[in-house]
């Protein structure tokens, strides 16, 4: 019984500071990314809440953060990016290449 109560309360700190995480909304439609360019706190982990709502599929990438996200339309999720040195970290919808090119900035 004791371990089942550690854990819970272990699960709901856990809960509880990921809540306090800083958030950041990018939105992916047809090929164009609302904002292109986004700037978080150095040295800070966020979640990055990431939205398709366009009409074709979007895939969120930055080979430098080695994140990935595919997302059908109308779908929305969150990436975790770890904390970040100073310094710009390009992303981009994998499926619209030639017109979606972001890159976050860490100051």
């Amino acid at each position: 019984m004791k371990i089942a109560m550690f854990l819970a309360a272990a699960l709901l700190s856990m809960s509880a500071l990921a809540d306090d995480m800083p958030t950041y909304k990018l939105e992916l439609k047809d090929g164009v990314l609302k904002p292109a360019r986004l700037q978080v706190p150095v040295n800070t982990k966020f979640r990055l809440e990431v939205s398709n709502t366009g009409k074709t599929p979007a895939e969120f990438e930055s080979t430098q953060l080695r994140k990935e996200k595919v997302l059908a339309p109308g779908v929305t999720s969150s990436v975790v990016i770890l904390p970040l040195a100073a310094g710009e970290y390009k992303f981009f919808d994998d499926f619209h290449m030639a017109t979606a090119q972001g890159v976050i900035v860490a100051k």
